[in-house]
């Protein structure tokens, strides 16, 4: 049974100070549940945050991960150096690494092995910009992300991955893809891993919706079949919006 995961990518905005304010004010709203739950945030603050976290439920998550271990990359940031700071999920592939950075599905390909040698889980990002949407091209976008993502990954690997689906068109636009919307991509992302490996890897793989989710939508959006839970923008930079969506 696939157990629903909310997290919350920071992107790059607060400061050291503001990221404890937010880690005491939600560790004071967090309250037990089975809701998975991880803060994914700059690498500056993954330290502070495991630290702050620590004793509680609350998962700790990186923005990018390089896929060699070390050398000559500056600014770069290795999986080992996350792992070595206890480093629980990373995130790889965002819409925004693919459009200013130059983030390419073979890049996303070694960055998923790389992560799956060891211990961090990965939230593989797919999804979709306006102009494709507008053609209808939506579903090729997304089964060539996925094919080259996965591509020369083992099954027992593969359910490893969470995949995060978030149409481009809706990140920090205020728009939002339907509940509909979502769910229709989300179930064919489903079918898309049950062709790659199987019913068995379909059904257990996690699937998030990410894409101006607010408290307002949440509940709708995660009572979706085929939507298990949730990557959170902007929402999540505030304690009570976020707790509000894992309360959905």
């Amino acid at each position: 049974m696939r157990v629903p995961f909310i997290a919350g990518n920071w992107k790059m905005f607060k400061t050291g100070q503001e990221a404890v304010t937010f880690a005491e004010e939600f560790k004071e709203k967090y309250k037990g549940t089975d809701i998975k739950t991880a803060i994914c945030a700059p690498y500056v603050y993954l330290s502070l945050l495991k630290n702050l976290f620590s004793g509680t439920n609350i998962k700790v998550g990186a923005q990018n991960a390089f896929y060699e271990d070390e050398g000559a990359y500056t600014g770069e940031v290795s999986v080992k150096m996350l792992e070595d700071v206890g480093v629980d999920y990373c995130v790889i592939g965002h819409s925004e690494r693919r459009q200013y950075f130059g983030e390419t599905n073979e890049s996303v390909n070694k960055k998923l092995k790389r992560l799956l040698a060891g211990a961090i889980t990965p939230i593989l990002c797919v999804g979709e910009n306006l102009e494709q949407r507008e053609k209808e091209e939506q579903y090729l976008v997304v089964r060539d992300q996925l094919v080259g993502a996965f591509a020369k990954i083992e099954a027992e690997d593969a359910q490893r991955i969470v995949i995060a689906y978030e149409p481009v068109w809706a990140i920090g636009t205020g728009k939002t893809a339907t509940p509909q919307q979502a769910e229709d991509m989300c179930e064919f992302i489903r079918n898309a891993i049950e062709a790659l490996y199987g019913e068995q890897v379909a059904d257990e793989i996690v699937i998030q919706y990410g894409g101006s989710v607010k408290p307002a939508n949440a509940t709708e959006i995660m009572n979706m079949p085929n939507i298990d839970g949730a990557l959170v923008g902007g929402a999540s930079l505030n304690a009570s919006d976020f707790m509000e969506i894992i309360d959905f």
